[in-house]
């Protein structure tokens, strides 16, 4: 068993809703009772993980509760889990569970986190936790995850704008810098930068759209920045939102830098391919290998991004990243290597190779980041099609 797939189970077997809490249903919560907020900073142990966490607690020593109610669960048992995990429906839920069990968990993870008590009345206090409770019933529990617009912080400012509505003010400042959601990811994805390739090559321009100061609010450490400068407005005036606030825990935890990263495999590519075709002129070999991995590999790709697109929910739409991850490379690279090549195949590898250096030039001006590791890449592509034309140009064998 995995560590990712030990670490999901426990977290999702400590929240489930079990028949103890059960009996927190119609209960009135007494005038001890608090609202908290709990964020945790991101860590570096999984690429899921590197984003940070949120969740409720509701305290009420009176009635003896102290619940976390956690939307950031999913179970591996549910029906057609892999499925409905390629398509992009992935079932997350609402669980609850014991504060102490949760607190003990994230004291071994080592995990930054903070509380912060919202400065709300006995009526909104009841209200939130009313509602957690019947959110969190089987038949209402779960819903279909979305990376950037449905998650387990947009749940926790949906909750809160619910209840408190019009009388809750935010203060957008802490989103002047304009980011895109993908901005806003890689801002946590400097430690996990395989992660955050494969984020910029499998999501689309969906993402590169610029985020709102409410939309912003999809990052944990956003939804704990907009609250601690929201203001509610009361009969009497503007208070702060947060009434007050705990660091439960500082991580000692130091992110490991360096290590072998995809620049670092993309300029061996570049200079291997370099190598080879150099060698191929010059000794008139053809390493056909070569190209076999090159377009075999990106037009695989290049059909699995367009599977994301259209027969998936994720946020897929748009990739430009088609440009090089190319499905027609694999009808290309299987026909190079037939005894009689068509005509129009060396100006497919000619367009092919001038639309990667097109690609390279003009990266900053598309409507979606391609990733920076992947211009070496793009150059390896672009040499490697320049020399197939004109090999056919030549008339020259492939074999």
């Amino acid at each position: 068993m995995s560590f990712t797939y030990r670490l999901v189970f426990f977290v999702a077997s400590c929240f489930i809703l079990n028949p103890c809490q059960a009996k927190a249903l119609n209960i009135q919560l007494s005038d001890e009772a608090e609202v908290i907020v709990l964020i945790l900073d991101p860590t570096q142990v999984e690429l899921y993980s590197a984003f940070g966490h949120s969740a409720f607690r509701v305290s009420d020593p009176a009635n003896r509760i102290d619940l976390v109610f956690n939307y950031g669960i999913f179970d591996f048992d549910q029906p057609n889990f892999y499925l409905n995990f390629t398509k992009g429906k992935l079932y997350y839920k609402l669980g609850t569970g014991n504060y102490e069990n949760y607190k003990r968990y994230y004291f071994r993870e080592d995990r930054s986190w903070r509380e912060h008590v919202l400065n709300i009345n006995q009526a909104d206090k009841q209200a939130i936790f009313d509602f957690l409770i019947n959110n969190a019933k089987p038949e209402n529990a779960n819903y279909y995850y979305n990376y950037c617009y449905d998650n387990c912080a947009t749940r926790m400012r949906d909750v809160i704008d619910l209840t408190l509505g019009d009388r809750i003010q935010y203060d957008y400042s802490y989103a002047s810098d304009s980011l895109s959601f993908r901005d806003l990811m890689d801002k946590y994805l400097t430690y996990q930068p395989w992660g955050d390739l494969g984020i910029d090559i499998c999501l689309g321009a969906e993402i590169d759209e610029t985020a709102d100061g409410f939309h912003y609010q999809y990052m944990p450490l956003y939804l704990e920045e907009a609250l601690k400068t929201a203001k509610l407005i009361t009969d009497s005036a503007a208070v702060p939102v947060i009434a007050s606030s705990q660091v439960m825990n500082v991580s000692s935890e130091l992110p490991a830098e360096g290590g072998f990263r995809p620049i670092h495999l993309f300029v061996i590519v570049f200079f291997v391919v370099g190598l080879i075709t150099h060698r191929g002129l010059k000794y008139s070999a053809n390493y056909r290998f070569i190209d076999v991995i090159l377009f075999g590999v990106t037009g695989l790709l290049g059909c699995f991004l367009l599977f994301l697109w259209f027969g998936t929910d994720h946020l897929s739409k748009y990739n430009f990243n088609l440009v090089w991850a190319m499905p027609l490379n694999l009808v290309a690279v299987f026909l190079l290597f037939k005894k009689s090549n068509p005509d129009w195949l060396r100006y497919y590898f000619l367009s092919f190779g001038g639309l990667q250096i097109l690609l390279i030039i003009f990266r900053e001006l598309l409507p979606q980041v391609i990733h920076f590791a992947l211009i070496p890449f793009l150059l390896a592509l672009a040499l490697r099609s320049f020399y197939l034309a004109y090999l056919l140009k030549e008339n020259k064998s492939i074999d």
